[in-house]
């Protein structure tokens, strides 16, 4: 039941997990996709950046580059004893001479790694300097973290202004503090129309505030009016789409003397929040014998396109589903024409839950809140998109062939199904 053909996208996402992974090896990243290591290097070869994460988190070149001969010197063969000490030596000085760069620079750039996890990187970088400016040079400070002097003096000329303008915002936020503390419910407009009121319509223009400063201190403060987090939904219901009956009947776990893979799959989508307010959406294809994903799709959309790629993976993974059932919830995706389309071509029967009954489809739910609960663990989100895609890729991939599951008696469903695959065997 082995996979044996891989998309492009799942060769250059093994690819960025390789060379973006702190530490990684070949070995390490090939057992967890449950590939073989020449699979991996010749996927390197072809769609790899050279370019790999160290231990440390700093990029270094990758082992697996093309090497450069050592047959390139380009010391003269004629030269007598005494010349060739003396360009050994010059040689050896400038070895020296770049070694210490780099020692220097290695060290600012470990000093300036603490700056630049702040909010604005560019006043990160300006405060960099000025903090380091007594020990090490400006102008090698400034080409490191890659600003212009000029920018980082004229930022330093108009020090007293900013905190003259500190000093005003930190005012205006124990203000916003007191009239936020009598309704917390109050958000920036509100807020705004209270303080103008409190000076009066005599107040001179200046004094007055506007709401875009006010929501810009309460944003710096952590100042926020109240307001009930809104559920993402991903089951939409479409009701002139086309229903299917409920096949499977909750009966996801059920062990049956002839039970095998690619008989039985359930799906469903979920939502990956990430931290900018947006989402990307993950939709799967379970079998229900190994609990084994045999097929997913990731993207920032809900439409048809989503759940058609990841019952083409399945496909893909499987060779054929033929005569297999998905089951899943009444999502309009589901519903669609076009959906059915696809399962028809590809031997698939569709079957559904009941509207708004979240067990008829436990199996799938459960995973999406296993996978979210070890991926992100403490976290309300992801970073940014890129950070999810490899997270989620990393684990899914994990999951099949790695990941131990109580399901399959503590060993990972690619492995629970090998096991059937081997009692199939005639004995020799």
């Amino acid at each position: 039941m082995a996979r044996k053909n891989y998309s492009e996208e799942f060769r250059r996402q093994a690819v960025d997990l390789y060379e973006s992974t702190p530490g990684a090896t070949v070995r390490g990243i090939a057992e967890d996709l449950g590939i073989v290591r020449g699979t991996l290097r010749h996927w390197l070869e072809v769609y790899g950046t050279g370019k790999k994460t160290a231990a440390d988190g700093t990029l270094t070149s990758s082992p697996l580059q093309a090497k450069t001969s050592a047959a390139s010197s380009s010391a003269p063969t004629d030269e007598t004893p005494e010349q060739r000490i003396a360009r050994l030596e010059a040689e050896n000085a400038a070895l020296r001479a770049e070694t210490t760069k780099l020692t220097t620079e290695r060290e600012i750039l470990q000093r300036a790694a603490k700056y630049f996890g702040r909010g604005d990187a560019l006043v990160s970088r300006f405060q960099f300097v000025a903090d380091n400016s007594a020990t090490f040079e400006v102008k090698r400070l400034c080409e490191l973290v890659e600003i212009e002097r000029s920018s980082y003096y004229a930022w330093l000329n108009a020090a007293p202004a900013r905190e003259a303008r500190a000093a005003d915002d930190a005012a205006l936020a124990e203000r916003i503090r007191a009239v936020h503390a009598e309704d917390n419910t109050q958000g920036a407009p509100r807020i705004t129309a209270e303080l103008n009121a409190q000076l009066g319509d005599s107040a001179p223009a200046g004094e007055r505030v506007n709401h875009k400063r006010v929501a810009r201190v309460m944003r710096l403060e952590g100042i926020r009016g109240y307001m009930k987090k809104r559920r993402v939904r991903t089951t939409i219901p479409e009701p002139s789409g086309q229903k299917h009956p409920d096949l499977l009947k909750r009966d996801f776990t059920a062990e049956r003397p002839n039970e095998r893979p690619n008989e039985r799959y359930v799906g469903d989508i979920t939502y990956l929040p990430l931290a900018d307010g947006t989402n990307l959406y993950l939709a799967t294809v379970i079998d229900c014998y190994s609990h084994r994903l045999a097929g997913w799709a990731v993207a920032d959309h809900i439409r048809t396109e989503l759940v058609e790629d990841a019952l083409k993976a399945a496909a893909a993974t499987r060779g054929s589903l033929k005569g297999a059932v998905f089951h899943s919830d009444h999502g309009s995706v589901y519903c669609s024409k076009a959906y059915a389309q696809l399962c028809r071509k590809l031997g698939v029967t569709q079957s559904m839950g009941a509207v708004g009954t979240s067990a008829d489809n436990a199996l799938a739910e459960s995973f999406n809140a296993t996978m979210k609960r070890e991926v992100l663990q403490d976290a309300a989100c992801w970073s940014d998109e890129l950070a999810c895609r490899r997270q989620v890729f990393k684990w899914l991939v994990r999951y099949n062939t790695k990941r131990r599951h109580s399901w399959c008696r503590y060993t990972s469903p690619v492995a629970y199904e090998a096991g059937y695959t081997a009692t199939l065997r005639p004995a020799a």
